[in-house]
């Protein structure tokens, strides 16, 4: 007697990746994730958290002990902080360049991006990400001041060393994904700066990824006082 073959459960298809975003009128994180996940080619579904959730709320305040958004979710696998969804998605796909081939400049290119992960915390209290907002003739204090010297210093160095358009050259990084809200906030308060640092921003605002969610941005309905004053 021939025994019929035994049949194996079929292994279900993987999840499909998400990311889950906050505001993008005003959470500089949110743009981050989104746009590393755009360089990296990862379809992903958004998630976008509501608008009156406390834990968001007081992200985007700075009142939080630590950012859970944006969250990429990919294959079982949870990913929440920026700098570790820029490492998950370099592992993912080393072909989209997000850390440079060079081994010197890879390591440039985490140094910075981790000098804006932890650092310039006067640049962002003092000129939240906003990106409806428009503040000709904003009065920059003098700490947020120094905050914003450090970062055009960063940008001229990446710039000469190699070569621009972008910091690291002719391709897009994670270190332009993870300065970009910054590049938004120096437009928003017309914050003078220098003229290959005005060329480096409207390389940066010119990215169409970056237009779609600008556009996108100025749809939301919801707006939050503390980050919507004139200073």
């Amino acid at each position: 007697m021939t025994r019929a073959p035994s049949r194996r459960a079929a292994t279900p298809p993987p999840a499909p990746a998400s990311l889950t975003l906050s505001s993008r009128n005003y959470s500089s994180w949110s743009l981050r994730g989104w746009l590393l996940v755009r360089f990296a080619g990862l379809s992903v579904t958004e998630v976008m958290v509501e608008p009156d959730d406390g834990g968001a709320r007081r992200e985007l305040l700075l009142l939080a002990p630590s950012i859970r958004v944006p969250c990429l979710r990919h294959e079982g696998t949870e990913v929440w902080d920026t700098l570790a969804i820029a490492e998950y998605l370099n592992e993912l796909a080393p072909e989209a360049g997000l850390l440079p081939a060079d081994r010197a400049a890879r390591a440039h290119c985490r140094a910075i991006c981790g000098e804006m992960h932890s650092g310039f915390s006067s640049l962002r209290s003092a000129l939240p990400m906003n990106l409806k907002g428009d503040f000709p003739g904003f009065k920059v204090w003098a700490r947020a001041q120094e905050d914003i010297d450090r970062v055009l210093e960063i940008w001229t160095d990446c710039l000469q060393r190699h070569g621009g358009p972008w910091l690291f050259g002719a391709q897009r990084s994670m270190a332009d994904a993870m300065y970009a809200p910054v590049v938004t906030r120096l437009a928003t308060y017309h914050v003078p700066v220098s003229v290959p640092c005005r060329r480096y921003m409207d390389t940066v605002l010119a990215m169409p990824e970056l237009q779609a969610w600008i556009e996108a941005a100025r749809l939301e309905p919801e707006e939050i006082e503390e980050l919507d004053m004139e200073f």
